[in-house]
């Protein structure tokens, strides 16, 4: 096939060895399988800031940092420089999150580094070799998805352990191999102490897959992960070997209808998003 131009340099410097196929093309990059160190291995080419198209970006930067004072100030103006540095930390942000969720012990693809622009990483693929599919075409009993969500929710408070929340976690970004589910695309994922509305991503996180799996297991809807979660995240007591029950006792003496009124928009803009999501994905395909 033509080896696309952003892959090229890749070729030269011998990070790839040659361009199979193209994997899939999505709102934020473009997925191609390639050969690299003798291996079948998949590069993802993050599409230019001005290209994308994901919404409300600024809300998953906050609180993410920058070493170096005259790149976080450049950031902050606005400058050539500036937006060039902002770019890179989007990119780097999920090579960093996948080695640090690797390591936390969430199953996630197996990162090689990320080349101007490009990020290598493992193809997850069932044992067979054929490419793993998302979570979204694949269908299950409700015994299969009670057992798939335990294991996502496992995943989800391993990342909060790890002072992550993955921030746009769905049926779109969980591939499903022969020994259940991994998560990818992570460049939006949120710093869990530093930004201030990673609870209600963590929220939506949890609400988006419970959802998906509630539709094999509907009991699953009357779970409350996230705010368990959360609530001892805040008090310190969350740690890779707390038992969730996804059961939670809410507050009721501080009602409030206007947050009310709020939740309810979210969940109603948030259903419109999972439905353009849906579009997307099968005008992918």
């Amino acid at each position: 096939m033509k080896i696309p131009k952003r892959l090229q340099p890749l070729l030269e410097d011998g990070l790839i060895d040659d361009v199979l196929y193209q994997l899939m093309s999505g709102k934020e990059a473009t997925v191609y399988v390639v050969k690299s160190q003798g291996e079948i291995r998949c590069a993802k080419i993050y599409k230019e800031a001005m290209k994308r198209s994901f919404k409300k970006a600024a809300q998953y930067q906050e609180g993410r940092k920058v070493r170096n004072s005259r790149r976080a100030r450049a950031m902050e103006k606005g400058s050539n420089f500036g937006r060039k540095q902002q770019e890179d930390a989007w990119q780097n942000a999920e090579v960093d999150a996948l080695f640090t969720l690797s390591k936390a012990g969430v199953r996630v693809p197996k990162p090689y580094g990320c080349y101007d622009g490009v990020l290598l990483m493992e193809l997850v693929t069932y044992d067979d070799g054929d490419v793993a599919p998302r979570l979204n075409d694949v269908s299950m009993s409700a015994e299969q998805a009670l057992e798939d969500h335990a294991q996502v929710m496992h995943y989800v408070m391993l990342m909060l352990c790890a002072g992550i929340v993955h921030g746009d976690l769905s049926e779109f970004n969980v591939l499903v191999d022969d020994y259940g589910p991994v998560i990818i695309d992570l460049p939006q994922a949120v710093d869990a102490a530093a930004n201030n509305n990673a609870f209600s991503m963590l929220q939506r996180d949890v609400r988006n897959m419970t959802d998906y799996y509630g539709e094999f297991a509907p009991e699953l809807k009357q779970t409350h992960y996230a705010e368990e979660m959360w609530a001892l995240f805040e008090a310190g007591e969350l740690t890779a070997n707390s038992e969730l029950t996804g059961q939670f006792e809410f507050d009721d003496s501080d009602a409030d209808v206007d947050t009310v009124l709020e939740e309810i928009k979210a969940a109603f803009a948030e259903e419109q998003a999972r439905l353009e999501r849906i579009r997307d994905a099968n005008s992918d395909q």
